[in-house]
């Protein structure tokens, strides 16, 4: 008769669980095959903010890619995104030859997204009418008004305030970002990103009724879910604001 040692364990002892979770994953959605550009765009878009763009998990959605653009060279696409700090994990694909591409190299492919996408674009200036000649005015800088948004910030959504301050008057959920070039003021839970000064503001902060962020960051300086959980101000009452390349938080 065999006997078990005190250390063997039964081959029905369970190894491993599957457990659910709520992760923020980029989306890049490719509107036509031209790498030079994206090469370019990136770069540009990148520099805003050149801290958050550090392994970022992406998925490359090629769905939008219209039928007659050509095939995609997907290892050169994934090395320049990689080249930016985005490291791709899946595509999302309905072409044949995107989803053959993806399968040569072993890369998960995804199906078509249903779901409503908003993507974040600067907001249309509106053209005024040229007055009649007068002596050239004295320049003032351009100041926009504070976007105020009343509705919870679902997982997915961006909301960007250009040129000025970002008001949630209620929570933000896991996979939600919140960007601003100004200050961000959250009146709620914050759960999500928040992102202040995206374009170089040292002076921009942000405000936390209830701090228990994914991620916040100023001026491209940021700290994530890890750093700020060992902060003694987690979900309480915060200001973060930015000194040299240290993010302070401080209680309200």
């Amino acid at each position: 008769m065999q006997t078990m040692s005190p250390n063997h364990t039964p081959d029905t002892a369970s190894v491993f669980q599957l457990k659910g979770s709520m992760l923020a994953i980029t989306v890049l959605e490719l509107a036509r095959n031209d790498l030079e550009a994206l090469d370019r765009q990136l770069a540009a878009k990148v520099a805003q903010a050149p801290n958050f763009f550090s392994n970022t998990p992406l998925v490359l959605a090629l769905d939008k890619l219209p039928a007659d653009e050509g095939a995609i060279d997907l290892p050169g696409l994934m090395r320049i995104c990689r080249h930016h700090g985005l490291r791709t994990l899946a595509i999302r694909a309905s072409r044949i030859e995107d989803i053959a591409a993806a399968i040569a190299i072993d890369l998960p492919v995804l199906p078509p997204s249903g779901a409503r996408e908003r993507p974040l674009e600067p907001e249309p200036e509106v053209k005024k009418p040229e007055p009649a000649p007068a002596p050239p005015p004295i320049l003032e800088p351009e100041v926009r008004p504070t976007r105020i948004i009343t509705a919870p910030v679902r997982g997915g959504q961006q909301i960007y305030a250009q040129g000025g301050d970002l008001v949630v008057t209620s929570s933000v959920s896991p996979g939600a970002e919140l960007l601003a070039d100004g200050n961000i003021h959250v009146y709620g839970a914050m759960r999500g990103r928040a992102l202040a000064g995206i374009k170089g503001n040292t002076k921009a902060r942000i405000f936390c009724q209830q701090m228990t962020a994914e991620m916040v960051s100023i001026a491209g300086q940021y700290k994530v879910c890890e750093d700020l959980r060992r902060d003694p101000l987690w979900g309480t009452s915060v200001q973060v604001s930015l000194s040299g390349d240290v993010l302070n938080i401080t209680r309200l």
